[in-house]
Parts: C-alpha cells; sequence; structure tokens
C-alpha cells in the first residue's frame, strides 16, 4: 500500500523453523512438567541404618533388640510379625495383652506415633515418634531383627 511516497508494509508473523521448534520444545517441556506432578513419588525411602540410631536414642533406654533381653519394656527382637503380649517373661499390660494387635509394619507405624491412643491402657509412658521419617526408619530397622 503505498500512500505519498510511502510504503506501508504490514508485518504478517510468519513462524520461523527457529520458533516453531521453540514453541514445541516449551509446549513439551510443560507437559512434562505438569506430568510429573501427577506421578506419586515416595517421600523417601526407609533407611534401617537411621533407625538404628534413632531407636538407640529413643527407644534404647527401655527395649534390647537381644533375643530375650527384656528391660523396662519387652526385647524387641523379631517384633514385627509378632503378636502384642507375645514375649515370654514380659509382665504386660492387659491393654497390650488383650490389644489383638499384630506388629506389622502399619501397626507399628501408629503405635510408635500414639502408643496411648492405638493401645488404651498400655503402661509405655514414651509419648511417641511424631516424624513419619523417623517411625519408618525405626520400623525398617525393626524388620532387620530375625
Amino acid at each position: 500500500m503505498k500512500r505519498r511516497g510511502v510504503t506501508l508494509v504490514f508485518p504478517i508473523p510468519l513462524p520461523s523453523v527457529r520458533s516453531s521448534l521453540m514453541g514445541r520444545f516449551l509446549i513439551a517441556l510443560a507437559v512434562a512438567a505438569a506430568s510429573s506432578l501427577l506421578i506419586a513419588v515416595p517421600a523417601r525411602a526407609q533407611n534401617a541404618e537411621a533407625g538404628q540410631k534413632t531407636f538407640k536414642q529413643q527407644c534404647g533406654l527401655c527395649h534390647d533388640v537381644a533375643a530375650g533381653k527384656n528391660r523396662v519394656g519387652p526385647s524387641l527382637f523379631a517384633v514385627v510379625g509378632r503378636k502384642s503380649g507375645g514375649v515370654e517373661g514380659f509382665h504386660y499390660s492387659d491393654g497390650n495383652k488383650n490389644s489383638g494387635l499384630t506388629w506389622d509394619q502399619a501397626t507399628l507405624d501408629k503405635y510408635l506415633a500414639d502408643p496411648r491412643g492405638t493401645v488404651p491402657g498400655t503402661t509405655m509412658t514414651y509419648a511417641g515418634v511424631k516424624s513419619d521419617e523417623q517411625r519408618r526408619d525405626i520400623i525398617a530397622y525393626l524388620s532387620t531383627l530375625h
């Protein structure tokens, strides 16, 4: 279009090969980022070594991990899979003896978080392990004792 000696050009944006590839890349990147939010990834694997350290700090005063060696609390050797109140020679509370619990990972996690809430009448005076990570690690450690 000419107007008094001036040519007006109306640029029509035509995507160049470079911008087309960049656009596709950005779309693919956005889709990948959005997809990664939909995938459930565990926060952290259980760590038996860290669990042993935490056990010694928080549980070791009252519990031993040697078979048949009871302290204030019963031995926790082979506790995973055992029924509550099942260590011979240890005097359990009625709450523990009659709880009907089997110490699997889910039950141990619940009990370690809130012993008195999980087994009313327990004589365990410990308030519980509030950290999910520490409970997972302790349970991983206890699972190695057999």
